[in-house]
């Protein structure tokens, strides 16, 4: 491997460790910063730019060292034109002096000489918005991305790209068969998660480049074609919660992956407003539950590989199992005894419960903090320079 090559694989897998550290040690829930009208209104804010921005900041303190992300959704803050694009823009400034891993839900796609212009938006180091990663459409098709997701991983940056989505409308699209092109005869969803999957080959650990596959579709796993316990790529998953997705559901879709999947829940946690202690205390409770169902996820997948399916007839020699069950009738010869219980008693051993237990996660930092301040009547002093 050449010295160029390296450096590439370095960048392309920075996003993806720095991720992976984070859900080690806060779990695997993404926090949804959704300034519904509704919420802002029920929380007595003003529904503006103003009010978004400030729930932005309170949902900022709650997930501060209790999830692995925050993720904005961002035509709720562009609803409000420049002074929404402005709120947005202090609200990721506060997470990275928080240290927060951001998440811009933009969901883009385009033109390659359209969509090349969100890398100096989001992903370059002077960009106004500067996320860690941002969502993609991939429906002008994945190559026409190719060019952002590489400006992406250049700069240590990452992306999801919609696969298989939690809007039951989805399927409809994303589960419709290749005529042409690459993998022909495959569904589209499928096409999406194996050129993902190509930018993420060589990567040690988990990579950069990730999808969105949602919690709540499970009968339509089969049908898309996706297997998520594959990719090595972080999997954005929405539909836990205010969606309908529980506990079942993420043990369903996500059996058999290895610590990759990033839930994300907004409003299961934000109706729980305004106060900074409720939030928290619902990010909490939502990241054990979710920490345990992916646990039992990953376990079951396990358990599946681990055990070699059974012959249809005990005792018969594995040679001939091919040649003469095809018919499935038992062959008359060459068949094992099987083995006699022994007539001593067992003795007894005492079986401890696997559960998973989730471990004490890190102690969030102060609620007042002097980038925040106590509450909702903060300046932030030290801004972009371009505000």
């Amino acid at each position: 491997m050449t010295a160029a090559e390296a450096q590439t694989i370095v960048q392309r897998s920075e996003f993806g460790k720095r991720l992976k550290a984070s859900m080690d040690m806060y779990g695997p829930l993404c926090v949804g910063i959704d300034p519904h009208r509704k919420l802002l209104a029920k929380w007595g804010y003003n529904v503006d730019a103003k009010g978004a921005e400030l729930f932005a900041m309170r949902m900022l303190q709650a997930a501060q060292g209790r999830a692995a992300a925050v993720k904005f959704q961002m035509p709720m803050f562009e609803r409000y034109g420049s002074k929404g694009f402005a709120a947005l823009e202090r609200a990721l400034f506060a997470a990275r002096q928080m240290g927060v891993i951001t998440i811009v839900d933009c969901l883009r796609g385009g033109l390659p000489t359209t969509v090349s212009a969100l890398a100096d938006a989001y992903l370059k180091p002077d960009a106004p918005m500067m996320a860690d990663a941002i969502t993609l459409l991939p429906y002008y098709g994945f190559r026409s991305l190719t060019n952002l997701v590489g400006e992406a991983l250049e700069n240590g940056r990452g992306v999801f790209v919609a696969s298989v989505t939690s809007n039951t409308e989805g399927i409809s699209l994303q589960s419709a068969i290749r005529q042409r092109g690459d993998f022909p005869g495959q569904t589209v969803a499928y096409g999406v998660a194996h050129a993902a999957q190509n930018f993420n080959e060589g990567v040690e650990g988990m990579g950069s480049v990730g999808l969105i596959i949602g919690a709540t579709i499970g009968q339509w796993m089969k049908t898309s074609g996706v297997d998520p316990s594959v990719f090595t790529g972080p999997i954005l998953s929405p539909g836990y919660g205010w969606q309908g997705a529980e506990a079942k559901d993420l043990k369903t879709v996500f059996k058999g992956t290895k610590g990759n999947v990033l839930v994300t829940v907004s409003r299961s946690i934000s109706s729980k407003g305004p106060e900074i202690a409720d939030l928290s205390a619902a990010t909490e409770a939502i990241a054990i539950d979710v920490r345990q169902a992916l646990y039992e996820a990953m376990e079951e997948g396990d358990r599946e590989q681990a055990v070699e399916p059974e012959p249809k007839y005990p005792g018969l020699d594995p040679a001939l199992s091919a040649a003469h069950l095809a018919d499935g009738t038992a062959p008359q010869v060459h068949i094992k005894p099987l083995p006699q219980p022994t007539q001593h008693s067992t003795p007894t051993t005492e079986v401890k419960s696997t559960r998973y237990v989730p471990a004490q996660s890190a102690k969030p930092a102060a609620r007042g903090n002097d980038i925040l301040g106590d509450d909702d009547r903060f300046k932030i002093n030290s801004r972009p320079s371009n505000l």
